[in-house]
């Protein structure tokens, strides 16, 4: 999956991943991220998503990352903010007051580049990407961020009836990705609102990974 691949279904406007809205299962799980103010919260492959709206207004640090550049004007518009734009390495940044969004391939940006991450949200990166490429992804996510816990959503389907993205991610294979890493537990699962692209039996999950680096710290 290039990257002439997800410039085509922006240009295409087959976003359906974009809902312009807060996520309603960030509204209603997202404190269990319990996070101290000014966190510093990562969302890979974060498109222009109104969920980084949501940690703004809890005052935290959002840090983003995104292929698709028109995308990311396009979030600082909705935000009504003019944004500090500068050439950093292989990245192009944007910066405003607690907002740090790196425009540019997420599977080559450095731990030094991100420094120091708090908690992941991940809504649309790892059900955005190929069986194929999910445990590079995840593999890449944990050694950037020392594997910092995160509240994952992902979409569960027959795969043979729709082609993604969204893809499905099943359950042994969040544990296949995360179980070494993390403590693993799902808050909640529920048929998704209105289907999935034509799907009546599409399933939303909502996970909470507890990273055991944070664990053992404590110990």
């Amino acid at each position: 999956m290039k990257a002439e691949f997800w410039h085509e279904l922006w240009e295409s406007e087959q976003t359906g991943f974009h809902e312009g809205q807060v996520n309603r299962m960030l509204l209603k799980y997202g404190e269990l991220l319990n996070l101290k103010e000014n966190s510093r919260v990562l969302l890979p492959l974060c498109g222009k998503t109104h969920d980084i709206f949501y940690f703004l207004g809890k005052g935290h640090h959002v840090i983003g990352v995104e292929l698709y550049e028109p995308a990311i004007k396009a979030l600082f518009e909705a935000l009504k903010v003019k944004p500090n734009i500068s050439r950093e390495g292989a990245f192009t940044l944007y910066r405003a007051t607690n907002l740090t969004i790196y425009v540019g391939d997420f599977f080559t940006i450095t731990k030094a580049e991100l420094e120091n991450i708090d908690a992941i949200y991940d809504r649309a990166a790892l059900v955005a990407l190929p069986e194929a490429m999910r445990r590079k992804y995840s593999e890449h996510l944990n050694a950037i961020t020392n594997a910092a816990s995160q509240l994952l959503i992902c979409f569960e389907y027959e795969q043979s009836q729709m082609e993604g993205p969204p893809f499905s991610v099943s359950a042994d294979m969040v544990t296949s990705y995360y179980g070494n890493s993390h403590k693993i537990e799902l808050q909640a699962r529920q048929l998704v609102m209105g289907g999935l692209k034509g799907l009546d039996e599409a399933v939303e999950s909502v996970w909470l990974l507890n990273s055991l680096n944070s664990e053992k710290s404590v110990c």
